[in-house]
């Protein structure tokens, strides 16, 4: 019987490991605006509105025990790396200019290297690696 919980806990890590990084991603964004008073462009808004359900999509399948949560994960974190990496790609590129207007400013640098849009990037790449992988094991399944 022990065994089967074992097999059961080790098949939710990468919901837990989705979780984990959407609910950072999540309260560091929601820190940055409501602790430090940094204003969000839109499209910041943008990856907000695609990174804030990834915390319930992976909850829930933590909860659950549901291996099928790139059906709900991909279909919000690929537009999040696009969206992201766009926003990155502004804030290096001098001839870059963005029609949202202030897109392109760095309001803040962690470890005086990486700017919002930055994290907001390695969590979208984060997040969509742990649902490829859930949709490779399902496929084996």
């Amino acid at each position: 019987m022990a065994g089967g919980n074992g097999v059961r806990l080790r098949g939710r890590v990468p919901a837990a490991l989705g979780f984990a990084v959407a609910a950072v991603a999540t309260l560091g964004s929601l820190n940055y605006s409501l602790g430090m008073g940094l204003f969000p462009c839109r499209l910041c808004w943008y990856q907000r509105i695609l990174m804030y359900p990834l915390v319930v999509a992976f909850g829930y399948a933590l909860a659950t025990g549901r291996r099928d949560f790139h059906l709900l994960v991909l279909p919000l974190s690929v537009p999040g790396v696009a969206l992201a990496g766009y926003h990155s790609s502004l804030q290096v590129s001098e001839s870059a200019t963005c029609s949202f207007a202030g897109c392109g400013a760095i309001q803040f640098r962690l470890f005086g290297a990486l700017t919002i849009p930055n994290q907001s990037l390695i969590a979208f790449l984060a997040v969509t690696a742990v649902g490829l992988a859930a949709w490779v094991r399902s496929r084996g399944d």
